[in-house]
């Protein structure tokens, strides 16, 4: 079941935006951690929490020294170590350490750390462990944050809150994805 509200609280609003900025700044990291290494950089999910979850590479199995196979989607991981070819010359094998060093600075380097969305809705009030249970969704539109949560109990701590019918969180649900695909 899912709970329809809205609030024009500083806090709450202020809480949200944040999140938005942290975001897009994650972004924006993930995207250059793709470019230093010449291609696509995977955004992944895991509950609240956003990171990397690899490099979009070829499938080729000269690639697997230094990285995991590709995932279904097509992405992968660096390994934590080189991993040598059965039979290796010592020199071949000291030369894919070299190498495997170099990459794991660069992803060091670039790689932005996760980030978690329990941030912003601890900042906001909101009882974490009814997201974690139940699901929560939140945006802001015209300096309205409207929230689709799965659990009353969540929203005890929440300023200023309002609940709002399920077609009123649709419509200005529908004018942010609007104006998102117009931006």
């Amino acid at each position: 079941m899912s709970y329809f509200y809205k609030t024009e609280s500083p806090k709450v609003l202020a809480a949200v935006r944040a999140w938005d900025e942290k975001k897009a700044a994650w972004h924006a990291q993930r995207e250059k951690l793709g470019h230093v290494f010449g291609a696509a950089s995977s955004p992944r999910y895991s509950g609240t929490r956003n990171y990397v979850g690899g490099i979009k590479l070829s499938a080729s199995r000269e690639l697997d020294v230094h990285w995991c196979r590709p995932d279904e989607y097509g992405y992968r991981s660096l390994r934590r170590a080189a991993k040598h070819v059965k039979g290796s010359d010592k020199e071949v094998r000291a030369a894919e350490k070299a190498e495997h060093q170099r990459l794991l600075d660069l992803w060091k380097e670039h790689c932005p750390d996760s980030i978690d969305q329990d941030e912003m809705w601890e900042a906001m009030g909101v009882e974490r462990g009814g997201i974690w249970l139940s699901g929560g969704v939140c945006f802001e539109y015209n300096g309205i944050v409207y929230l689709n949560l799965g659990s009353l109990t969540s929203t005890d701590g929440v300023d200023g809150l309002v609940e709002v019918v399920s077609s009123e969180y649709e419509a200005a649900r529908q004018r942010v994805l609007n104006a998102r695909k117009a931006a």
